[in-house]
């Protein structure tokens, strides 16, 4: 053994030869996507050095190749692949025990993440790539709560990087008591979907290689393509059913419903904010593209099924509401003050008109919708509904308004609170 080789240690791998291939012209040198995901899974392993890893970062940045669909999408399956090892047989027949199939929702996980076209039962997730520099109040996190009330969700998240409160940070703030976050692991993540519909799955944890490159992201000072993979990178990806993924670039949107195209999604909405916000905007207009499947043709005798992407846009007007001026729902505050906001909203303690109320309700709107909950022609979500549908269709065909219905029913009935509390209460029993 090498002097100065402790035993056991990850032998280092070299990828000069890929390296002289990346710069200046990948395609001219046929580079693949496959090759770039090996790379970047030897990073995970501690297996290359970090001059490599930084090398191969700016390589991708430099020439665009990070911001390819088949690079995301078969560096995102790298991730995954290295993240913590979780029995997703187990939690399979968990969420088919729990989940409540409604209209075309199966009963999965809507999460952060959504490619199980193939599964009967999934989970849900809505998130955001982050870096659009508005530092709006955190949307993403607390319209997944909302959600939670009728789905089964999956929240993949992480400290704050480009804002003063990430969802880690808001939701380790939040009174009575806390979370505990770090609590819930790839070992109990079963019993915590036995006693809750959400969960809250903390990036650390669940991807530990990730800390082998967070020093070298921190010292190139621009974005990697490590700020594209974490929204597709959520733990249980093999159960999402249903995902609302936000970017801040409009010309990222289309990249990334590719990219979930070619990871095998079938229910999914990537959206961008007409000002560059990487969530369905409360100010103006929102660019969609929404992954739907449809039945083709395939001989005299058989139906095969096949994803497409439809794009459109919407706008508040679409979901019923008003619309408000970004500076309104911007308050900037530190985690501990916007945790006030999300609690008060759970608790129904603000008007129903309150801009920061309409943003998330419109957001969580969205996700019922690609979930497929709002094509049920009956309502019987509990105590406080109506149980009048709105048959409305708006742009893409979505039931927006009553997406809205649904989402206001979760706060006003007390069961977004309810499911977050349950929450609170299983993390901090392990």
């Amino acid at each position: 053994m090498p002097e100065g080789i402790e035993p056991g240690a990850p032998q280092q791998i070299s990828i000069t030869p890929l390296l002289r291939r990346l710069w200046p012209s990948p395609a001219e040198n046929q580079v693949t996507a496959e090759e770039i995901a090996v790379a970047i899974s030897h990073i995970f392993t501690d297996q290359l050095s970090p001059v490599q890893a930084g090398a191969l970062l700016t390589c991708l940045h430099f020439t665009g190749w990070d911001r390819r669909a088949d690079v995301i999408a078969r560096c995102a399956q790298a991730m995954r692949d290295a993240a913590a090892p979780i029995d997703n047989d187990g939690l399979r027949r968990v969420v088919k025990a729990r989940g409540k199939p409604e209209g075309q929702y199966e009963g999965g996980l809507p999460s952060s993440q959504f490619l199980s076209s193939l599964l009967t039962h999934a989970q849900c997730d809505i998130v955001g790539t982050g870096g659009d520099s508005h530092h709006t109040f955190n949307i993403s996190t607390t319209s997944s709560i909302l959600a939670s009330s009728l789905l089964l969700l999956s929240k993949h998240g992480n400290r704050a990087s480009t804002s003063k409160s990430g969802s880690a940070d808001l939701l380790a703030c939040t009174l009575p008591t806390a979370p505990n976050l770090q609590a819930i692991t790839p070992e109990n993540i079963l019993r915590t979907y036995e006693r809750t519909n959400y969960a809250f799955l903390f990036a650390p944890v669940f991807h530990p290689g990730m800390r082998y490159v967070a020093p070298i992201r921190k010292e190139l000072g621009w974005r990697t393509i490590f700020n594209l993979l974490g929204p597709l990178a959520n733990p249980v990806e093999a159960l999402i059913e249903a995902r609302l993924l936000g970017v801040a670039r409009r010309d990222i949107g289309p990249v990334f419903a590719d990219a979930l195209r070619m990871s095998g999604a079938a229910k999914a909405m990537v959206v961008c904010g007409e000002e560059d916000l990487d969530e369905i905007s409360c100010a103006g207009r929102t660019y969609c593209w929404m992954l739907k499947e449809k039945e083709v043709r395939a001989d005299s005798a058989a139906r095969d099924k096949e994803t497409e992407v439809q794009h459109f846009t919407i706008s508040a007007a679409d979901f019923g509401l008003s619309a408000h001026a970004l500076e309104d729902v911007s308050p900037g505050k530190e985690p501990h003050e916007n945790a006030a906001i999300l609690v008060s909203i759970l608790q129904n303690r603000v008007p129903r008109d309150d801009p920061i109320l309409e943003f998330v309700l419109m957001n969580t709107a969205a996700l019922f919708v690609v979930s497929g909950l709002c094509e049920a022609d009956t309502s019987d979500m509990g105590h406080g509904d109506d149980g009048n549908v709105i048959r409305e269709r708006g742009p893409g065909g979505g039931r927006w308004k009553e997406g809205v219905r649904r989402a206001r029913w979760a706060v006003e009935s007390g069961e977004a609170w309810k499911q977050w509390t349950r929450f609170v209460d299983v993390s901090n029993s392990f």
